[in-house]
């Protein structure tokens, strides 16, 4: 047996943990980025991850997952294949072609939209919206009003990372949105 295959991880999310790459100064300096490029690249660390997300929703009779532009649309496909699901996209502002539903939403230094089709859900279905990492929270709950106000029930916001420190889980969670998130970093 080869090493990258002995044994499995005793810790599921320590394991997706170690495969993401903080790059140091990115964008801006003091900024901490939080790489998953090298968690994707791993067929065992996609595998585990994507297995969190599964694990936790396939009982939770869900009608779609909705997937946050742009990281969002590399792990909601695959977790909506894995249940069996359909995905939506939030993208930003003008990238959709057909009549949009659009919410804008606050960034440190101006603001920033994102839109779905006006027919992306109905009312009444049950939608967990997923993305890379919370950071304020603010693209999140901007996709959180704009399911709501085509009538949908946003049963969980999850992601692969949470930047407590940030502020965005805690906004997220006062504005009654539950979360889930594999792992943390501690701050920016």
């Amino acid at each position: 047996m080869s090493n990258a295959l002995a044994g499995a991880p005793l810790d599921a999310a320590e394991f997706v943990k170690s495969k993401i790459r903080t790059v140091p100064d990115w964008p801006l300096p003091g900024v901490q980025f939080r790489d998953i490029t090298p968690l994707l690249q791993c067929a065992k660390s996609l595998r585990v991850l994507i297995d969190l997300f599964v694990q936790r929703y396939i009982d939770a009779k869900l009608d779609y997952v909705a997937g946050l532009d742009a990281r969002g649309f590399i792990i909601g496909p695959i977790v909506a294949h894995e249940l069996n699901l359909g995905f939506i996209p939030i993208r930003k502002e003008g990238k959709l072609p057909y009549k949009r539903v659009s919410q804008s939403y606050e960034l440190e230094y101006g603001t920033a939209t994102v839109e779905i089709h006006e027919d992306a859900c109905k009312p009444g279905d049950r939608i967990v919206i997923i993305d890379d990492l919370i950071a304020t929270g603010g693209t999140m709950m901007a996709g959180k009003i704009l399911l709501e106000r085509l009538g949908a029930v946003v049963v969980e916001g999850a992601a692969i990372i949470d930047l407590p420190e940030l502020g965005g889980s805690a906004l997220l969670r006062d504005a009654g949105l539950p979360l889930y998130t594999v792992t943390e970093f501690g701050g920016h």
